[in-house]
């Protein structure tokens, strides 16, 4: 195959690639990395032999990515991803059978949560097989384990998932009494009622953090998180995030900065912002009409940092 025959072929599969690298990585941007480290390895390898492109770079993508999640697990005392919100809908080839499985409400920030208990191998598994349906054949050459190990790893990380499975905080209409309970008690400076509502170990995530008034990339525990936002959430409204509540600023009604809620058994576990215009315009984000503005001397400080007044 010829350098033209190989680029071509390597952008008919990239956005395919993408989104298994992001679902096993939890970030764009590592997710970018892995992509063009497979494209590095596919540009030095001899590929005349291959007949299943697409299945070849599955492979090559998959081993990077669990090369990446043991690394990570090796230094776990540094912040998983700070990359989180990311998980927006991934644009994908129209007729790749994923396409449903992407879309799907159990794909989001709730289920990265969980994703992110499960050991590098079982995580591997069963992205690969539950989401985008890899045979066990590939995944085992992946995991360098027989098919029928790879399907025992499979199904224990699915176990794990379910056991977890925060099905009934993904009616919006729950999830939105916790965040409008949540961006009330910000607003009116109670802490107490912040700290009712966020889980013990919640995790605040900025993904810009150098915009924030000496905000770090990641914060965790209930005290910390919402000594954060007490009395800081008076330009934030209502808003549907990928079909989950959340909170947004939009002056003049554009999205400039999006609070992306994870709520299991009705408590908030991690809180993700997103001010990165890329990442912004990866979100499906839906302003809720019945929102009380702040006054207009709320309105204009807010206009630089939204929730660090």
């Amino acid at each position: 195959m010829n350098e033209r025959g190989l680029t071509d072929g390597f952008a008919a599969h990239r956005s395919h690639l993408r989104a298994i690298a992001h679902r096993m990585l939890g970030s764009a941007s590592e997710a970018d990395d892995a992509v063009q480290e497979a494209w590095l390895r596919l540009s030095r390898s001899d590929v005349s032999a291959v007949q299943n492109l697409r299945g070849w770079l599955t492979i090559v993508v998959g081993r990077i990515c669990l090369d990446m999640l043991r690394a990570r697990t090796a230094r776990r005392e540094e912040p998983l991803d700070k990359h989180a919100p990311e998980l927006a809908d991934m644009p994908t080839d129209e007729d790749d059978p994923e396409q449903e499985a992407l879309l799907a409400d159990s794909v989001g920030l709730a289920l990265l949560v969980v994703l992110d208990t499960l050991k590098p191998a079982e995580r591997l598994a069963f992205v690969l097989h539950d989401m985008f349906a890899v045979p066990f054949d590939d995944i085992a050459q992946i995991l360098r384990r027989t098919p029928a190990a790879a399907m025992v790893i499979a199904s224990r990380a699915r176990r794990k998932v379910q056991a977890v499975d925060p099905a009934h905080d993904r009616d919006p209409a729950r999830q939105r009494v916790v965040v409008d309970a949540f961006l009330a008690a910000s607003r009116n400076g109670d802490f107490e009622a912040l700290i009712v509502l966020l889980d013990p170990d919640v995790v605040l995530r900025f993904d810009r953090p150098a915009m924030w008034a000496g905000a770090v990339a990641q914060l965790r525990g209930a005290a910390a998180v919402a000594g954060q936002f007490t009395g800081r959430a008076k330009g934030i409204r209502p808003a549907l995030i990928n079909g989950a509540a959340g909170g947004v600023w939009a002056p003049g009604g554009q999205p400039r900065v999006v609070l992306a809620f994870t709520i299991s058994r009705e408590k908030i576990v991690a809180i993700d912002v997103v001010a990165d215009p890329d990442q912004l315009s990866h979100l499906d984000v839906t302003l809720l009409t019945n929102w009380e503005a702040p006054p207009p001397d709320h309105r204009e400080r807010t206009n630089t940092h939204p929730t660090h007044q």
